[in-house]
């Protein structure tokens, strides 16, 4: 992890911070003062940039993956059945007590933190950064829940204390991002890594756009993708261009396996836009290979990261047979990132197989099903705990495991990328093929091939549909908790994918779903919100 990062995270949890999860609070009691010298307020925005480490490194990343095609959720006789807290969103039968949602209040202690920077009389240098943040965290509600507090006391006709029409947040997000982007750095690396830029601020807005009939639509289960029309389409194609013509992103500077590799800070990946950083040691939180890895992984000898590891994987998540299948271009690089069929024993520094066969506890080749088979057809997606239930589903080993890491706590020290230049090139590919005006002499083909050629994957000879963009979001974007997010917009949340399938028992479709309910403790403190439709 860069080490700038690392003092700044230092002086954060050095500095006195004044959370605030309970907005229904008098508004005055919103916005404390706090001291204005440089270090006072270097402190405060460290705690805005890193207040969702914890979320993004486990609960958030579940939510986002469980309820997607991406993974799903599994059970051994019993263990990691949670409450149902993991089954719940893979059957998109979420409950407000369930424990992958509950992160919304983080979100509310971020603006209120930005808040005081923002109104602090500290320089626009620091103010600006802040208002990026506390943009982003109403993005994510707004994805996340719909309609949202706007936690600004300078929007007139408005409680903060109320949550406010998703449409209007969405317009509220626009207009503080383009007011704040004439005044962020552009340096996204060195000491501005891990903390908002220019870029950042646009790549937000890109993706604010190209959701944009989504999060503007009468109501969530009212957004058809089929006929939904984006205003905003050459607006998206704007931005992503002021990005592409920065020159300061490239794809393929390494090969795609290293982005997202341990300690891959250290490497400036040129396509990381904005980054969350993680340490094994000072800036925990980062438990990809908790879940995603095969249960018994402590006790290959050597596991299939071509180590030992001090560790057992929870391997409660596992990838749907869906998904997996996605993963079938010859020669394309983004398949060594999973594991499946008979598995073998990776290099830990190339990071690519080896001839080596990984084998089981009993000695066997480690042979991992596509399929996946249940115990009993019913939610606790059980699949027993044993070498049987153990193989079933595909996996990702994309944020690739190490010891040095795992061995503390299982945190490992991958960077987390939140908006890459790769998104950014699909992005104006689709806003391109939904009708957006090409620009630049680029057409969507010229981009999309750009991203199958430095995975070294078969390019396209005709303008890509928008089924083979959605395709492509899914190969090159797994894990990164952007595919929810896709399949809505795509108009694919409702389909059919392991273990939601039509008459599975607690298998919900009620389009409603496609935002999670608010959590119980949140109601808890914000008793004047009521729940979202459906819930």
């Amino acid at each position: 992890m860069n080490t700038n990062i690392k003092l700044l995270f230092a002086t954060g949890i050095l500095t006195l911070a004044v959370g605030c999860t309970d907005l229904d609070v008098p508004v005055a009691s919103q916005y404390t003062t706090y001291p204005s010298s440089e270090i006072a307020v270097q402190g405060k925005l460290a705690n805005i940039y890193f207040k969702m480490r914890d979320c993004f490194g486990r609960r958030y990343m579940e939510a986002q993956a469980l309820s997607s095609d991406e993974e799903t959720a599994v059970a051994y006789n019993g263990g990691w059945v949670d409450g149902f807290a993991y089954a719940h969103p893979s059957l998109h039968d979420y409950t407000y007590e369930d424990a992958t949602l509950d992160w919304m209040s983080v979100l509310g202690e971020g603006t209120v933190t930005a808040n005081e920077v923002i109104n602090s009389g500290a320089d626009v240098k620091y103010v600006a950064p802040a208002r990026a943040m506390r943009a982003f965290f109403e993005f994510i509600m707004m994805d996340c829940w719909g309609d949202a507090p706007i936690i600004d006391k300078t929007v007139t006709g408005i409680d903060i204390r109320d949550r406010q029409p998703r449409a209007d947040v969405a317009r509220y997000i626009e207009k503080e991002l383009l007011a704040i982007i004439p005044d962020l750095p552009t340096e996204v690396n060195g000491d501005n890594y891990g903390k908002p830029s220019k870029y950042m601020a646009e790549a937000l807005l890109a993706k604010l756009y190209i959701n944009w009939p989504v999060y503007t639509a009468a109501s969530v289960d009212q957004y058809d993708a089929a006929t939904a029309k984006n205003e905003k389409l050459d607006d998206c194609i704007k931005i992503c261009d002021d990005i592409i013509k920065s020159g300061k992103f490239n794809l393929g500077s390494m090969a795609y396996r290293f982005k997202f590799a341990p300690n891959n800070s250290d490497l400036k990946v040129e396509d990381f836009i904005y980054a969350m950083p993680y340490d094994t040691y000072t800036a925990t939180g980062m438990q990809y290979g908790r879940s995603h890895s095969y249960k018994d992984v402590k006790s290959m000898n050597p596991s299939y990261y071509g180590m030992n590891l001090s560790n057992s994987g929870g391997g409660y998540m596992t990838m749907t047979p869906e998904f997996a299948s996605l993963f079938n271009l010859p020669g394309d690089e983004r398949n060594n990132c999973i594991i499946g069929d008979t598995v073998h024993v990776y290099n830990p520094t190339t990071l690519l197989p080896t001839s080596k066969v990984a084998l089981d506890k009993s000695g066997n080749p480690l042979v991992l099903t596509k399929s996946i088979t249940l115990i009993k057809q019913d939610e606790t997606l059980d699949v027993g705990d044993n070498l049987t239930g153990w193989r079933q589903g595909y996996r990702p080993i994309k944020f690739f495991v190490t010891n040095d890491d795992f061995k503390n706590g299982r945190n490992q020290s991958n960077d987390l990328p939140i908006f890459r230049y790769a998104d950014i090139l699909l992005e104006k590919a689709e806003a391109i093929t939904r009708g957006g005006t090409p620009t630049n002499g680029e057409t969507a083909q010229s981009l999309f091939n750009q991203i199958r050629s430095y995975v070294k994957a078969p390019t396209i000879d005709h303008n890509p549909t928008l089924q083979e963009i959605y395709e492509e979001r899914g190969r090159e974007f797994f894990d990164e908790n952007w595919r929810r997010n896709d399949m809505i917009r795509f108009g694919h949340f409702e389909d059919e994918y392991f273990p939601h399938y039509k008459g599975f028992p607690g298998a919900n479709f009620d389009k409603t779903h496609r935002i999670f309910p608010i959590q119980k403790k949140d109601f808890d403190v914000n008793p004047r919100w009521k729940q979202n439709a459906g819930y």
